[in-house]
């Protein structure tokens, strides 16, 4: 792959989309507006319900592999790609996380680990299949504005469910760790949306309403690391993201993610990496990715 042109490519939500929402069903070959199994990112959330198959995925550097029933879920900026499918049956919904119960989406996004293995038996399982299949059959109708309110209500009865048996699946807590985890969850939500910028804990807390202190003891009860190791983090995955999807310099790329110093971003990078930014950059995307797995 040596000399190849990179480049993140993004895509938006289809045009077929209604009421910011499309359904796939999968077995429909022709339904794909662009390939999915090249590496690419989405401005939107997409939600996948295998209900037959063996998949293998990749999304942000991660191997996901599954044999259904379960549901996979990619939220915007991840860049993801599929590897391989054999005998693929159920569907595909994308989404502007706009449109969503702010609650229900901070739950899926805080909660939902992949691939969420499903029981064939289980009443779930069969609710979200109905639930499915009418979001894809109401999609088929001519649209109104009625059509569309009923397909946005849907969908977040849909998304509901599954948030509701992520929290049935939850060990139970107690009120105090509950607070514990709300602060964590808050957290995370900000870094993903200001950590380009706010590279200092002191920022977060503010931002929460606590002190610098107790949101890093908070952090650290629950993940084992710091504050300042999770905003890190998530520039190093961003920079990963750049070195492999882009032809951009290490001194790009460090300024991207919100260094402006790029030697330090290396020393950072390596740090969490064990590898600089080029040998990353050689190791992963200098020779046919492929043959990594």
């Amino acid at each position: 792959m040596k000399n190849k042109k990179h480049s993140i490519k993004q895509f938006q939500l289809s045009p077929q989309a209604k009421a910011g929402i499309l359904i796939v069903n999968m077995e429909n070959q022709e339904a794909e507006e662009h390939d999915v199994s090249k590496p690419h990112r989405d401005n939107h959330c997409q939600l996948m319900l295998a209900v037959k198959g063996e998949f293998r995925l990749s999304i942000d550097f991660e191997i996901i592999e599954f044999t259904a029933p379960a549901l996979v879920c990619v939220f915007p900026e991840a860049v993801h790609y599929v590897i391989e499918v054999k005998d693929p049956k159920g569907w595909m919904i994308s989404f502007d996380s706009s449109l969503l119960n702010k609650e229900v989406l901070q739950l899926l996004e805080n909660k939902f680990d992949n691939p969420f293995l499903l029981q064939q038996e289980s009443v779930f399982f069969q609710q979200i299949i109905i639930l499915m299949g009418l979001i894809e059959k109401v999609q088929l109708q001519k649209s109104n504005q009625y059509l569309q309110k009923s397909i946005n209500s849907l969908l977040n009865g849909l998304l509901s469910l599954i948030g509701g048996e992520l929290v049935a699946n939850l060990p139970t807590i107690k009120e105090k760790e509950n607070r514990s985890i709300i602060i964590k969850e808050n957290f995370i939500k900000l870094i993903k949306e200001h950590f380009k910028i706010w590279k200092q804990p002191a920022q977060y807390a503010s931002a929460l309403s606590i002190s610098t202190a107790h949101l890093n003891d908070t952090v650290k009860s629950l993940t084992g690391s710091p504050v300042s190791t999770h905003i890190q983090e998530a520039s190093i995955m961003e920079a990963k993201r750049l070195l492999y999807f882009t032809e951009q310099t290490v001194k790009e790329i460090a300024y991207e993610v919100g260094y402006d110093e790029p030697v330090y971003f290396g020393k950072l990078f390596k740090k969490i990496t064990k590898l600089t930014p080029l040998e990353f950059r050689k190791k992963f995307r200098d020779q046919d990715y492929s043959s990594l797995y």
